[in-house]
């Protein structure tokens, strides 16, 4: 049996599709599951243990191109039994539909009757957590979820790591804690970056390399931060590949990270996390480890789940002082140790 996943586009949720791979694989090891995946989430996806194949899914997210992707979808006939669609825009179902799978599997999503065999109501309140969202739709229609969802794991190498640190000219002499200073949905979600430039004086002055990992969009909040270290911080942010980023985090002693796709990608990777929450709630998308410290003020106007504070003071984030972060990120250093 062959599966097509049509996963989604960002980072932390296609991490948390692990679960629905490892569930699905669980039930017959003989299923070849393939993913569609956009380009720049490929390192990631390719690494979760039982995906066997990776597709690159050519459109842009919000993009329709109708025709386009009819075309795309004739391609793929033939090749697949099953189709788990996890994005819920109805244009998201629409490649397995052209492919002419017989069985489309997917949340209702935008009124997506048509295009999906299997259309399923999520009752958000009885599934809070999205990992768990996506490894219900591995069980028969109307089965209630397994007391376990399956963890997501990745894994890196120690060559990787090495490779990684030769290259961004990283010494290995001191332990390094990785801080991951965006967030791609928005300023709500970002830790300021006074607070990161503080708290990595507090790793230097006790011992600690501290590094800024993020991606393009996440270079000017690491050279904002890295400049008020003052020699504290090396900056990193835009300057590797998701794989470069994914082999430095594994090579970490800790991670400090905002809700982001890098906080999961940590926990995957079986690093410790101190998980910082602003807009977001840790209900929905937890850091999936043992070892995370989740660290969030709980004041009346949070979760409000906007990309920027509505309010216009984040006192959320602001408020959560570097003493704070830097007397859990110790502790659990210290647990480590």
């Amino acid at each position: 049996m062959s599966v097509l996943v049509v996963g989604p586009s960002w980072l932390g949720d296609a991490v948390m599709m692990g679960a629905l791979v490892l569930r699905l694989k669980a039930a017959r090891p003989d299923r070849r599951i393939a993913v569609l995946t956009p380009a720049h989430l490929d390192d990631v996806v390719s690494r979760l243990p039982g995906v066997d194949e990776t597709i690159v899914n050519p459109f842009a997210h919000g993009s329709l191109k109708l025709g386009e992707r009819a075309a795309f979808g004739r391609a793929l006939r033939l090749r697949f039994d099953e189709a788990y669609v996890l994005p819920h825009s109805w244009k998201s179902a629409l490649v397995p539909w052209f492919a002419g799978i017989r069985r489309r599997i997917g949340f209702v999503g935008e009124a997506r009757w048509g295009v999906l065999t299997d259309a399923r109501p999520l009752d958000k309140a009885a599934l809070p957590r999205m990992v768990d969202r996506f490894a219900l739709l591995a069980e028969p229609r109307g089965a209630r979820l397994p007391a376990e969802t399956p963890t997501p794991r990745l894994a890196v190498s120690p060559a990787e790591t090495a490779q990684a640190l030769a290259r961004l000219a990283l010494s290995d002499q001191r332990p390094a804690v990785a801080l991951c200073v965006g967030a791609e949905y928005g300023p709500a979600k970002r830790w300021p970056a006074m607070h990161f430039a503080a708290l990595a004086r507090r790793l230097a002055e006790a011992g600690y390399a501290a590094w800024a990992i993020g991606g393009p969009s996440d270079a000017p909040v690491g050279a904002e931060a890295a400049a008020l270290a003052g020699g504290a911080l090396a900056n990193l942010a835009g300057k590797t590949s998701l794989a470069e980023a994914m082999s430095l985090i594994a090579g970490a002693a800790l991670v400090v990270s905002n809700d982001s796709g890098l906080m999961h990608v940590a926990a995957a990777l079986g690093r410790p996390v101190v998980a910082i929450y602003g807009s977001t709630s840790p209900g929905f998308t937890p850091p999936l480890t043992s070892e995370a410290d989740i660290l969030r003020l709980g004041l009346d106007c949070s979760p409000c789940f906007e990309r920027t504070c509505p309010l216009g003071h984040l006192k959320c984030l602001n408020d959560l002082t570097p003493d704070k972060v830097w007397e859990t990120a110790r502790a659990r250093l210290a647990a480590r140790a």
